[in-house]
């Protein structure tokens, strides 16, 4: 599994929330280099638990943004922020109680998750929060 990596294609032009982006990233590929070296599931899981955690304070943050903001597109966007945020947790929760993760599959996962909802969902709110001042 390729590490994740920070470039323009990551920037909402949003300074916390690259940022918050940022370290999202740097967790997500802690747990990968984590697995690759064979650490115990205990390790992995405290890893994917601060994932989980950071993920709900992140989205958290966004919306209050767009909430600020009369941002139309929030319901949408709050429904994405759950459906990621259920299956990190589920994922978390199976490996949490040894029931047959498959983490290179978490870990596509994750990737694939973050990079996409960047992508295809924060990049539309962002012209929206920027014209509003939020830099």
């Amino acid at each position: 599994m390729t590490l994740l990596t920070w470039n323009h294609e990551c920037s909402v032009g949003i300074r916390a929330i690259d940022d918050q982006h940022g370290i999202l990233m740097d967790a997500i590929n802690e747990l990968s280099l984590s697995l690759m070296h064979g650490s115990s599931r205990d390790q992995l899981g405290v890893l994917i638990e601060r994932i989980v955690e950071f993920t709900r304070m992140h989205f958290s943050s966004e919306e209050e943004l767009m909430e600020m903001t009369g941002y139309p597109g929030l319901s949408e966007h709050r429904k994405a922020h759950l459906e990621l945020l259920q299956r990190i947790r589920t994922g978390a929760h199976r490996l949490q109680h040894d029931q047959g993760v498959n983490m290179r599959s978490l870990l596509s996962g994750l990737h694939d998750g973050y990079r996409d909802h960047i992508a295809n969902m924060d990049r539309l709110y962002s012209p929206w929060l920027i014209e509003r001042g939020v830099v």
